[in-house]
């Protein structure tokens, strides 16, 4: 494989000014011995190996986005015309924004908040990205315990979910035939006994939020607690043990799903799903709505502009390549994307063979119902064996979803670490875990995912979109993109490219800022399962919302009013000036770089 610096993104700089200035640290074993100082120094964890963060950020970017979200957004926006704006957005977006975390993270050796070090008034947004990854991980995790409740009911002899059950008192078909319990007139619609089994033996779910969030499910609340127990046991000793977690979340998924691709191109009518998924409606291609869709998706299923990778980056060695890392990981996020695309459609043209329905969009359904009801229906129907390919598929789906998990939370962990040296990682692990646990639980009550709904809509999306416009504006704008590239020249011996720097600079803050201006002009409130949130909901999203914007004004106005400068401007100067001890985490290092700046 060819090294990074070979890549045309980073060639435009001859290799006698890439290595010319004394001060780069381009020798390997002094890369090792001034990372091991830094360990010394500061009480730093660092990867066991370069692969473990690989791993793990393929780990934390390929998810159950991948797998439930990519092929229902490409279906609602022009079929396999869509890969098309992706890969476009992944291009101007995407990579730009993951190279950018990675060198951040792995230059300052900081977490999310303490990365700000390098513009301090913006430390709100590190804070405010905080506030975000609470929201995501509490709920994030009440999925992984559905996902693992499914995993240990399809050791039953017979799967629950392909049968009817006369306690459910509404019409019903099973794989197994139709059970009915239809009034005199006959005019009933069924649902299948995998979408009841969903909704009344799985969740207790109620009809929507105005019938009030109502009890704990306290079968639900068990899997919840299993799941934060595993994902506590896993970071106990930080990334030292995440790392070797690592090579089960960021590989194993990848070979169910490569069994799951062989079964869905041996089932009938898979290959019309397919040809379904592919077919490209080029209408759709110059709507806005599907530009808007593609950058959505891309901060799904990349993780990007969430700190997540800031945080993984920041336990690299100092020198460690991760213009090469950034490369491959985007690219396997996206062709895992693609890979779930054609499983989805293919296990979806089956159900729509077995179910004789022509038209396989009838059949299709987003988020958990595409997992929990239509593939569980699917798997059901299957002849052989239909056990083990539920248990490899609830199990594949957990992977997935536990490798993000761990990620949100080993950010908690880094800033708590960050900011209060003597709490050790375990205590830390342990804290947010019975946290995390304890609001988890609010997502397994009778109206948990009403309240999910909710959470989502008011606490990621638009937080997300705006605050990812001023990160950028804080690394690339006030910091400086001339400077990031002199950092990357100090730490990896190369200039970045016109390519990055041309996308930092203007192509995608102009991107994120047009994504927040199309997403204020075609909002819409919320719906639960089609009926209004009552006022009193939307006054609390907009309490969530307000939770993680806040900080921003906040900290920008405390850290101007700490400043010791006679005038205003001077003092708004200095609050976004670096801090002095701005720079690599080894003090050795620390030194050359401030040597290096002078005459550079």
């Amino acid at each position: 494989m060819a090294r990074g610096h070979d890549n045309p993104s980073f060639s435009d700089i001859p290799d006698s000014e890439k290595f010319s200035n004394h001060y780069i640290i381009n020798n390997e074993n002094d890369s090792e011995q001034s990372s091991r100082n830094a360990e010394d120094e500061n009480d730093r964890d660092q990867w066991g190996k370069g692969i473990q963060f690989t791993l793990s950020c393929i780990a934390c970017c390929v998810g159950l986005g991948n797998v439930w979200r990519f092929p229902f957004i490409a279906l609602q926006n022009g079929g396999g015309a869509f890969v098309i704006p992706y890969i476009i957005m992944l291009l101007l977006v995407g990579r730009p924004g993951y190279f950018l975390e990675m060198i951040m993270g792995q230059f300052s050796s900081r977490g999310t908040i303490k990365v700000y070090d390098c513009a301090p008034a913006m430390r709100g947004v590190g804070m405010g990205q905080m506030v975000t990854i609470l929201a995501v991980s509490t709920y994030y995790s009440s999925i992984l315990a559905i996902a693992l409740r499914y995993f240990f009911y399809s050791f039953n002899t017979v799967l629950p979910w392909s049968e009817c059950k006369p306690e459910w008192t509404e019409p019903c078909y099973s794989a197994n035939g139709i059970q009915t319990n239809d009034d005199e007139s006959g005019n009933i619609t069924r649902k299948s006994s995998t979408e009841l089994y969903f909704l009344k033996e799985v969740l207790h779910a109620r009809e929507n939020i105005n019938d009030g969030i109502g009890s704990i499910n306290w079968n639900l609340f068990g899997f919840l607690a299993l799941t934060w127990i595993t994902v506590c046991l896993i970071l106990m000793r930080g990334v030292r043990s995440s790392g070797k977690a690592a090579y089960i979340t960021g590989i194993v998924p990848f070979i169910f799903l490569f069994i799951f691709l062989i079964r869905a191109l041996t089932l009938p009518g898979a290959f019309n799903g397919i040809a379904f998924f592919f077919t490209p409606k080029w209408e759709d291609i110059l709507k806005p709505g599907v530009w808007y869709a593609a950058v959505t998706q891309l901060f799904f299923s990349l993780n990007v502009f969430f700190a997540n990778i800031i945080m993984y980056a920041s336990y690299n060695k100092f020198s460690h390549k991760i213009h090469r890392d950034s490369n491959i990981i985007t690219i396997i996020d996206t062709g895992t994307s693609l890979l779930a695309g054609c499983i989805s459609f293919g296990i979806i043209g089956h159900l729509a063979h077995e179910l004789g329905v022509d038209d396989i969009s009838k059949v299709f359904q987003g988020g958990p119902g595409l997992v929990f009801v239509t593939y569980a229906e699917t798997i059901s129907k299957f002849r052989v064996l239909p056990q083990v390919f539920s248990v490899l598929f609830f199990l594949m789906l957990y992977i997935l979803g536990l490798g993000s998990l761990i990620a949100q939370t080993s950010c908690v962990i880094t800033v708590i670490r960050d900011q209060f040296k003597n709490v050790k990682n375990w205590h830390a692990a342990v804290g947010y875990s019975i946290f995390g646990a304890l609001c988890g639980s609010l997502y397994t009550t009778e109206g948990g995912q009403s309240v999910l709904n909710l959470v989502d809509h008011y606490g990621t999306t638009f937080v997300n979109f705006l605050l990812a416009v001023f990160e950028i504006m804080a690394f690339c704008h006030i910091y400086g993109v001339n400077r990031i590239c002199k950092d990357v020249k100090f730490m990896l011996g190369f200039i970045p490219g016109i390519y990055w720097t041309v996308c930092w600079r203007v192509v995608t803050p102009l991107i994120m800022m047009a994504i927040i201006v199309y997403h204020f002009i075609y909002y819409e409130n919320p719906k639960d399962n089609g009926a209004e949130f009552p006022f009193i909901a939307h006054v609390v999203g907009w309490c969530i919302t307000a939770s993680g914007l806040i900080w921003l004004p906040l900290i920008i106005i405390w850290s101007i009013s700490k400043q010791n400068e006679k005038t205003f401007v001077d003092r708004v100067k200095s609050a976004f000036r670096p801090t002095k001890n701005w720079g690599p985490l080894n003090s050795s290092l620390l030194l050359k770089y401030q040597e290096f700046l002078k005459t550079n």
